[in-house]
């Protein structure tokens, strides 16, 4: 901490979820950075739309940089060991430009999708701001392809279309921020948080784990050095949608309950567990800070979500149960994951793989308003980030409600992984078609998987041959 006072605008604590990502970042610094998230803006110069103008682009993210203060912040190493974060006043822009243009088309493609992943998974000097770096491709015939790239500990998902819609505004008024309407600051949230009852959420924490055993792993012993997850996705279909967003409405449950009991039921029948603890991933925005809604940072945190299978109950009410169980918790979500561990009794992690409903303004609506702006071409917005959990489930809702799995390569096969993803279409499947039938009677095994069990597995026959037990005892 060594700039002079006058470039320091604050000096932060961190959020709970902060120390953790900060935890996994410093851990192995030689490997990937896991919490590294990039969106990919797709620009082209078609349909009427006005040539891009670099420089206007440019004043525009410098714009973004001096409205949002969570945007300048780096992180360092306190004397004490403790860690925090620093707010400069002043941080220019992390940007450079590439011309692919002149390259032929094939070589063009490969050249742009390699830059891009490089630039995914570059790390960050966390100790230097900014820590989210621009890179402009041009692919000539006026495509472009924009890389915003930061790291995970600056903001979360939520902030996203916010600040994609900053970037459309500022773009257009030549980065004046002076024109947008003010936001509160993530230290306002800090401040919030500094003003919780700690202990009564490590009691409410200590009780909802009460007498659970021993942790829910899916790669027990598994190396936890970083390494970029694979994917798989699936959806339902709109009508299925539709019929499972009207059941749940009508029984007074949250599509993300749904998702929750779901996802936990597949975690038992994976573990051979019937108490099992997942990650859930938790909005964090506490309504009691006036204008949340808008603020850029990191608010989301990670807590466990404990669920007790009872085989016997019907979907309908193990989901009500489960969302009653959730709701005495919501006071509380906002505890460290390491402080909550350890009321667990369990030593070492409580889970290994993390569940994530992406209720907040996803990257569609950010599409709609890029749809909207004349000024900036954009026609695409593909976003990516991901977790160091050996699993990670990602729903995100729509017309078409979508799942991604995220998986680890080197803990868990591709052919695993698959299996997981179709047994969490069998239990919404079975939602959709009878929620009333016994938690028991759902089948979340495929015709392989139960002929292994049954047939192969239970293929103990052999021949014995025609022989007195007298003649046995000779031999």
């Amino acid at each position: 901490m060594s700039r002079q006072p006058k470039a320091i605008e604050d000096i932060l604590p961190l959020s709970p979820l902060q120390e953790g990502l900060l935890f996994h970042s410093v851990y192995d610094r030689s490997g990937d950075d896991v919490y590294t998230a990039q969106s990919v803006f797709e620009l082209t110069d078609h349909g009427g739309a006005a040539p891009l103008d670099t420089d206007a682009l440019r004043a525009a993210v410098a714009g973004m940089l001096r409205r949002h203060a969570a945007l300048r912040a780096c992180f360092r190493e306190r004397r004490s060991g403790e860690w925090a974060q620093l707010v400069l006043r002043r941080v220019e822009p992390d940007w450079r430009e590439i011309d692919l243009s002149g390259l032929p088309e094939d070589e063009r493609a490969a050249e742009a999708d390699r830059i891009v992943t490089e630039d995914r998974t570059r790390r960050f000097d966390l100790s230097r701001p900014p820590l989210m770096r621009c890179t402009l491709l041009r692919l000539g015939g006026g495509v472009h392809r924009f890389l915003l790239t930061s790291h995970h500990l600056l903001y979360d998902g939520w902030s996203q279309p916010l600040l994609a819609r900053d970037l459309f505004a500022l773009y257009e008024n030549g980065g004046d921020t002076d024109e947008l309407a003010p936001v509160r600051p993530y230290r306002d949230y800090l401040t919030w948080l500094a003003g919780q009852d700690r202990e009564a959420a490590l009691r409410a924490w200590g009780d909802a784990l009460a007498d659970v055993d021993e942790a829910t792993l899916v790669a027990p012993g598994a190396d936890r050095s970083p390494v970029v997850p694979d994917e798989l996705r699936t959806e339902l279909d709109e009508g299925d949608t539709s019929a499972l967003l009207r059941w749940a409405r009508d029984n007074g449950l949250t599509l993300s309950t749904v998702v929750q009991g779901a996802w936990a039921l597949v975690l038992a029948s994976v573990t051979g567990r019937d108490d099992v603890v997942t990650g859930l991933t938790v909005n964090g925005r506490p309504p009691e800070v006036a204008g949340v809604e808008s603020m850029v940072g990191l608010f989301i945190n990670t807590v466990p979500l404990r669920h007790r299978v009872r085989r016997g109950e019907t979907l309908t009410a193990m989901l009500r149960r489960l969302q009653d169980e959730q709701t005495l918790l919501l006071p509380h979500q906002h505890l460290g994951l390491s402080e909550i561990q350890r009321r667990s009794g369990v030593t070492g992690e409580l889970f290994d793989t993390l569940c994530v409903f992406q209720n907040y303004p996803s990257s569609g609506a950010a599409r709609r308003g890029a749809a909207d702006t004349r000024s900036l071409p954009v026609t695409r917005i593909d976003s990516r980030d991901a977790t160091h959990y050996p699993l990670a489930l990602v729903t995100a809702p729509g017309d078409r409600l979508g799942f991604r799995l995220d998986y680890r390569s080197d803990t868990v096969a591709h052919d695993t992984a698959r299996a997981v993803l179709d047994r969490l279409r069998r239990v919404l499947d079975a939602l959709v078609r009878d929620p009333d039938q016994p938690v028991a009677s759902v089948e979340l095994l495929s015709s392989g998987e139960r002929r292994r069990v049954v047939e192969e597995w239970n293929a103990t026959g052999r021949v014995v041959p025609s022989v007195s037990l007298a003649d046995l005892f000779v031999e």
